[in-house]
């Protein structure tokens, strides 16, 4: 009787034993999967990200100051909103691993020879770290890896938001002129003196057509960049619109053109073709002359009584 209270006992530390150990290792494995961040690093301190696609697209972006620029695009600002975005769907914290395998790896993209996209994070020309995006598990959701971990994460992420084509990057409000004081075009021309706009025609031009061209300058938006057969292309085209706007900051020309039923744009600060919606290269083609020069009333057309008025009537001779 003894003997079996005693092998009992002896049963009962060791399953004690198992379950000390069984705890203390998982409790140890959570702690090491909470402190091992997709980025163990402050997300702050980088100054250049370099992104490459799985079709070897490549862009680079670059801190300058508080702004971040595209230094292989003629150093042009980056979105800043798109960057802000990047920035913090990478640095997202308290997420657990889903799987560690070298299977798991492939399976979901995030290997270093098979990835949708390779994010590597830089801080003064120092390497400190590579992301990589893989598939999507559900909405809104991407698998991402550090290279330097085992851990494949699932981050609230769109790979599309981290694209590897530069001129996706592109500050779209690169153009915008807020505060013209001079407008001229080929069929008009506007200037502000003491707080009003005044036509060349000495009239005050239709207030609605003038806001109307205003708001299409201040609102202004590029489409990313033309590609370079495009830029050969355009730089050989003839302008549909040239307009010469000056502000208090100096005088910039405006020239809008059509290629195959595409818009584009160049401004005299950059040496680059645009990309232009039909919807502001309409805005800006579309403004009336005869209203903007303050000639005619809104609706109106030509007085044709009035010219007939003009034509002398022949009398039937005989």
């Amino acid at each position: 009787m003894n003997r079996t209270i005693a092998s009992l006992l002896f049963v009962l530390l060791i399953q004690a034993g198992i379950v000390a150990v069984v705890y203390w290792t998982g409790e140890n494995s959570s702690q090491q999967a909470v402190a091992q961040a997709l980025v163990p690093f402050d997300i702050d301190s980088i100054d250049e990200v370099q992104i490459v696609d799985q079709y070897d697209n490549e862009t680079v972006l670059q801190k300058a100051g508080d702004h971040w620029i595209l230094p292989t695009l003629a150093s042009l600002p980056a979105n800043p909103d798109m960057v802000q975005k990047l920035v913090q769907g990478i640095s997202a914290q308290n997420i657990w691993p889903i799987a560690h395998s070298t299977v798991a790896r492939q399976r979901f993209q995030v290997a270093d020879y098979h990835f949708q996209r390779s994010l590597t994070l830089s801080r003064a020309g120092k390497q400190l770290g590579t992301i990589y995006l893989g598939t999507s598990p559900g909405f809104r959701k991407v698998h991402a890896r550090n290279s330097d971990q085992q851990a494949i994460y699932s981050i609230s992420f769109n790979t599309f938001d981290a694209p590897a084509v530069r001129g996706t990057w592109l500050e779209p409000k690169l153009l915008q002129i807020r505060a013209p004081v001079s407008i001229t075009a080929d069929s008009y021309s506007l200037n502000r003196e003491g707080g009003n706009w005044l036509a060349a025609t000495g009239r005050a031009p239709d207030e609605r057509e003038l806001q109307a061209l205003l708001t299409a300058l201040r609102t202004l938006q590029i489409d990313g960049v033309a590609s370079n057969d495009r830029q050969r292309d355009l730089s050989e085209a003839e302008a549909d619109l040239i307009l010469q706007v000056r502000g208090l900051a100096g005088e910039t020309t405006l020239e809008l053109f059509t290629l195959e039923q595409e818009h584009f744009i160049l401004s005299s600060e950059y040496e680059l073709f645009f990309g232009l919606s039909a919807y502001d290269f309409d805005r800006l083609t579309s403004i009336d002359f005869r209203l903007i020069s303050g000639e005619a009333a809104p609706g109106t057309e030509p007085d044709s009584s009035a010219a007939a008025d003009d034509v002398p009537v022949l009398e039937r001779s005989g």
